[in-house]
């Protein structure tokens, strides 16, 4: 019998059209790739090490799908402006869905994923206070998403996970700030211990109080400078 510790374990390399996608992505979601850019499929391809055109317009594509590129008619691509209107629709849909989700997760939350709570906070308020509020995206989305899970609905848990998608670009754009994300890692706190308490109309309220916040710091701070790019030419 073959020795599991002498198995090989051979990763297949990531192939570079998924390499091309991440990176675009990261650089659109990021604000690295300004809202507005025209994106150039030669230039794209010399400036990730000189691959060819093929794995560049097929993650061009697919970011366009996913709708964070525009076609522009003659022009090409082009990263797609954040829209106020789209954003303030966003907010609107996930403060029913997650108010929902934290009133159910009251009768349905385990221990595990009380842990799991606790855990994050922890880590998060670490992160923040090393000077790094820019992972605290990635921790909020994390807590946002034990929190459906705790409502113990699957359909629920899929409409969350598609809407966070759509909002991450705007989110990412808003929690930045240290301030930000201290003021949203207490509010984590205020709907964990209504959780604990057994308070639906509590963690109901905290909830929308929390999003009501994120909704005025992207109003504050992600939509002041994000969409100031000159216009494609």
């Amino acid at each position: 019998m073959q020795n599991p510790s002498n198995t090989l374990n051979i990763q297949r390399p990531t192939p570079i059209r998924e390499r091309v996608y991440q990176h675009l992505r990261d650089a659109i979601m990021y604000n690295e790739i300004p809202p507005s850019t025209r994106l150039v499929e030669g230039e794209i391809a010399q400036q990730i090490g000189g691959t060819s055109r093929t794995p560049v317009r097929e993650a061009l594509h697919v970011l366009e799908r996913e709708g964070l590129l525009e076609m522009i008619p003659s022009k090409g691509y082009a990263v797609k402006p954040l829209d106020w209107e789209e954003f303030e629709q966003l907010c609107e849909i996930r403060m029913l869905n997650e108010t929902l989700g934290a009133r159910w997760a009251v009768d349905a939350i385990t221990p595990e994923l009380i842990s799991a709570m606790e855990e994050n906070l922890s880590e998060a308020e670490k992160e923040i206070k090393a000077g790094n509020p820019r992972s605290f995206v990635e921790y909020d989305a994390e807590f946002h998403s034990i929190l459906i899970r705790a409502s113990r609905s699957e359909r629920l848990l899929e409409l969350c996970g598609n809407l966070r998608q759509h909002m991450l670009r705007y989110r990412i754009s808003g929690l930045y700030r240290e301030d930000v994300a201290l003021r949203a890692l207490e509010e984590h706190r205020v709907i964990l211990d209504c959780l604990k308490r057994k308070d639906k109309r509590g963690v109901a309220k905290a909830v929308r109080t929390h999003l009501k916040m994120v909704r005025e710091s992207m109003q504050k701070h992600g939509f002041k400078n994000l969409n100031q790019h000159e216009e494609i030419q």
